[in-house]
């Protein structure tokens, strides 16, 4: 009996590759993924990796055939290989509920959104520079990988359980997505200069250039009432009937 070999295709990733390293697998923009099969349903519903909150996760490194950290991999990258991995495996439509109500649509005219290289300040070096318009302060910062949203999640959890009634997640995310202020590299004063000296409107400015210029996939639809939703991915993604 012949070696059967499982279909595969390859996936453009959002980044183009020009956020990593020139050693690293992903710097190429692009990865190799198989057809999911009952392995891959198994792991979705094992209930351990539910609990833990990494089956995701775990669904990739089954999915990838490109030999990659998945902890390196960039939010908008991820979700490309998601979406990717839904439509090979269960088909290009998808139905979600938002306010009561079902909607279809169709994974595969979900685009990559257009990404200036020219806003890195190096090639494979996941940095940009950006000056905040109230202060005029000059920042640089890194779009955060799958690493840095662990250790985002593990310090918001740590700080909660000396105080219960804070809610540090926006601090924290910038904390760990500045590198630099004023050409000054210091982690304990970039972590001072969020709790005391980031000006609101700053701060404000800062998330809308992030979230109108970090590679993605453009995962908002019109719905039919005109209404603008962003799909939400989650277990029910990838199969309706968990």
């Amino acid at each position: 009996m012949s070696e059967f070999k499982f279909p595969t295709e390859t996936i453009e990733l959002p980044s183009k590759g020009l956020v990593y390293s020139e050693d690293n697998p992903l710097s190429s923009g692009r990865v190799e993924i198989k057809y999911m099969t009952a392995k891959e349903e198994d792991i979705l519903t094992n209930q351990s990796y539910i609990q833990k909150g990494n089956v995701l996760d775990k669904l990739l490194e089954s999915l990838l055939v490109t030999k990659i950290k998945i902890d390196d991999l960039i939010v908008g990258d991820k979700n490309a290989i998601l979406i990717a991995a839904r439509i090979l495996g269960y088909g290009k439509e998808y139905e979600f509920t938002y306010e009561d109500e079902t909607h279809t649509v169709d994974l595969s005219l979900l685009d990559n959104r257009e990404f200036d290289e020219n806003l890195l300040i190096t090639r494979g070096v996941n940095e940009f520079s950006y000056t905040l318009p109230h202060s005029g302060i000059n920042i640089t910062y890194k779009i955060l990988t799958g690493k840095d949203e662990k250790s985002i999640e593990a310090e918001i959890k740590g700080l909660k359980k000396l105080n219960k009634e804070i809610s540090p997640e926006l601090s924290t995310r910038l904390k760990h997505m500045i590198t630099s202020v004023g050409g000054d590299t210091d982690i304990k004063k970039i972590r001072e200069f969020v709790d005391n000296q980031f000006l609101a409107m700053d701060s404000r400015a800062f998330r809308n250039h992030i979230r109108d210029t970090q590679p993605d996939v453009d995962m908002k639809v019109i719905l039919d009432s005109g209404e603008e939703v962003t799909i939400p991915i989650g277990l029910s993604f990838f199969w309706p009937d968990i």
